[in-house]
């Protein structure tokens, strides 16, 4: 039996697993958070497939570009927009925090909160240093980089790699047939993942609503307006001007990603998107090189939805337990933002991981209230997901325009047409490039 064309589109697939995870959670609770492990099952088959395609996508990019002071100048533009997006997404969360003042009237002594809840998220701290970033770029050996599966050392190494591909004339040509032969199977092989998307969507909205449920919320629901507020805001006010000025619509953007879009916004993670983000960029028109080192590098150094946290979260902590911040000290503070924003890319509840890093270092403001946010932060952290993810996407296409790596006629007839993704995935064969 041939289901309607509607129910064979995944988003309608992942919205339907949404909706029937909220049911199963609300009604029956406790089945619903036992189903965690389907979200956690999707996302790490996700995750399975990152570094590989990050590295065959990037090698095949680099050797699409051939020059070597392109790749640096993408790199260093790139570098440049994500620390300016995250200047103003930092200045954006304390502008609200202001305007709206969600932790005003709580009067919390954070002396009588139970902090044995952060002992998880502490423990995922690490030093921030120049010297031990620089350092964890490097894997300790080839396979390494692989293993733990994080994007940074692969991003290293598949530069290292495309460079030398270039240097090696005619044996390199083979080795690059061979790369680009892989990638295309990698892509078949998150086609047949990205099926079990609305099992995972099922499993996550279940969970999430079995567990902590709308109850949850309570006086704190004025945090979780506040942040969506700023978010939407962002995405509207600053990325929205950015699209027009380029000369592309943001909103046909964001129809055209709205799979990937519902699929970030029933986990609550980024990371089972990329490698669509990837395809779906390069379908638009955008240079293979461009995507593969802009895109991999965002999720690392892009993360305004977690910035735009960051300070609305301590300004939440401070204004709740009637801390009084001068001028100096929240300047302080988001200097300090600034690197610890970047430090949990990738880590499972990144948020928390980041804003105790964060307030570690600033004694005016107590660790102890980050307790506070812990039984909402699954629901703040798709905000956070789906605010990042729209980012990356724009800076791929901000920076592409700007290396003239871009196709506009192809860009305008994508986004006219809002192509289905399923088109892309279930033909590899034809991927650009």
């Amino acid at each position: 039996m041939t289901l309607p064309r509607p129910f064979r589109l995944l988003y309608v697939q992942v919205l339907l697993g949404m909706g029937l995870g909220m049911t199963v959670g609300h009604f029956w609770p406790q089945v619903g958070a036992s189903l965690k492990p389907l979200s956690d099952a999707f996302v790490a088959l996700v995750r399975m497939m990152i570094a590989p395609i990050v590295f065959c996508t990037i090698v095949i990019g680099i050797t699409s570009l051939a020059s070597g002071s392109k790749i640096g100048r993408t790199i260093l533009k790139a570098l440049a927009l994500f620390y300016l997006l995250t200047i103003v997404a930092l200045v954006l969360g304390l502008a609200t925090a202001f305007a709206l003042h969600p932790g005003a009237g709580l009067h919390i002594d954070a002396h009588h909160l139970d902090t044995t809840i952060l002992a998880q998220y502490s423990t995922r701290t690490q030093s921030h240093g120049l010297a031990e970033f620089a350092l964890h770029l490097i894997p300790e050996t080839f396979v390494g980089a692989f293993e733990k599966g994080e994007v940074l050392p692969v991003l290293l190494l598949a530069l290292l790699f495309g460079f030398a591909l270039n240097a090696s004339g005619s044996a390199g040509r083979l080795v690059q047939e061979f790369i680009d032969g892989i990638a295309h199977v990698l892509f078949r092989i998150l086609a047949l993942i990205m099926r079990l998307a609305p099992v995972g969507a099922f499993g996550a909205m279940a969970f999430t609503v079995g567990r902590f449920g709308i109850r949850s919320l309570g006086s704190l629901g004025m945090l979780m307006v506040s942040l969506y507020a700023a978010c939407l805001l962002f995405v509207v006010c600053v990325l929205g001007p950015l699209a027009r000025l380029h000369r592309f619509s943001l909103w046909r953007l964001l129809r055209y990603l709205r799979e990937e879009l519902i699929i970030v916004l029933a986990t609550s993670s980024t990371e089972p998107v990329l490698p669509r983000l990837i395809v779906k960029l390069e379908a638009l028109g955008y240079d293979k090189g461009m995507v593969g080192l802009v895109l991999p590098a965002g999720y690392s150094f892009n993360l305004d939805g977690t910035a735009i946290y960051l300070t609305l979260a301590s300004m939440f902590i401070a204004q709740a337990c009637d801390v009084h911040l001068s001028g100096g000290q929240i300047t302080t503070m988001l200097v300090v933002m600034l690197v610890t924003s970047k430090g949990a890319a990738g880590v499972s509840g990144s948020g928390l991981v980041a804003l105790v890093a964060t307030l570690a270092v600033i004694p005016d403001l107590p660790v102890a209230g980050v307790a506070l946010l812990v039984g909402i932060d699954r629901f703040m952290s798709e905000a956070r997901a789906l605010t990042s993810v729209i980012s990356n996407a724009c800076a791929v296409i901000f920076v592409s325009m700007w290396e003239r790596a871009c196709d506009r006629a192809r860009l305008k007839e994508a986004l006219s047409l809002a192509h289905e993704p399923e088109e892309a995935f279930d033909q590899p064969a034809d991927l650009p490039g």
